[in-house]
């Protein structure tokens, strides 16, 4: 389970002085969830997906992950979370069976258990003609399926993913969401930001809408739609956001 427990984050800027990104944020994303974290364009999704995954630290607040704080124990929170941009930030020169290699050593997962994950990965985002190309010759989708097996190679319990299918074809969104629901069905708890809204319209549980870094509707798609009247989540969402603003 993660739970987010009044999450801020200030930066200080030279010229634009103190900016809050993260306004004491609160939520849950339950075993078997997935939640959909939506904003425009500098509303606060990446910062706050950073500080759930122990790359920022929060100014305050906290996050727990299986009910282990970030703050106390980041080191073992994230032996629970599996965490993915859409900076892929692999090694250009290693190929994709080497980078779950070294990965699965860094994890202190057995050679032969890391070759078996490696293989059920390339099954189910059709990697094999691929795996012993550099990383440097592949296509950002390709990249970007490296880059999820990676991340999900220790079978972690918690999924934090900052817009996943960003500037991906079709084919290889779908694989994404498909092993996004995959994870549903495993007891996973799952939290995505996206700027595609049918994409958290068909597969998320739940939806947190923030703007400003503050959030300002949260629910499932049926509460949200008995809430505002409106069917569409694009339409719900540009209503909340111009609500506030």
């Amino acid at each position: 389970m993660l739970r987010a427990e009044k999450l801020s984050k200030v930066y200080v800027d030279k010229k634009r002085g103190r900016i809050l990104a993260v306004d004491n944020l609160s939520f849950e994303c339950k075993p078997g969830q997935i939640m959909g974290l939506l904003g425009l364009n500098g509303a606060g999704k990446t910062t706050t997906l950073r500080m759930l995954a122990t790359l920022l630290r929060p100014t305050a607040g906290t996050a727990f992950v299986n009910e282990v704080d970030i703050l106390k124990h980041p080191d073992k929170a994230k032996e629970n979370i599996g965490f993915i941009s859409g900076d892929t930030g692999l090694y250009r020169r290693l190929t994709p069976r080497e980078t779950i290699r070294y990965f699965g050593d860094l994890y202190g997962i057995p050679r032969a258990k890391s070759a078996q994950r490696l293989d059920e990965f390339a099954d189910r985002l059709d990697m094999r003609d691929y795996l012993d190309t550099k990383i440097d010759k592949l296509s950002t989708g390709q990249k970007q399926k490296v880059s999820i097996a990676r991340t999900m190679l220790h079978d972690p319990q918690v999924l934090i993913m900052d817009e996943p299918t960003a500037g991906l074809d079709i084919i290889a969104s779908a694989n994404i969401v498909e092993l996004i629901g995959r994870a549903k069905s495993m007891n996973r708890s799952v939290i995505f930001s996206t700027h595609i809204m049918h994409e958290a319209q068909k597969i998320c549980d739940n939806i947190i809408i923030i703007d400003g870094g503050k959030l300002i509707r949260e629910g499932s798609i049926e509460k949200l739609r008995a809430e505002s009247g409106i069917h569409d989540l694009d339409e719900i969402f540009v209503n909340s956001v111009r609500s506030v603003q």
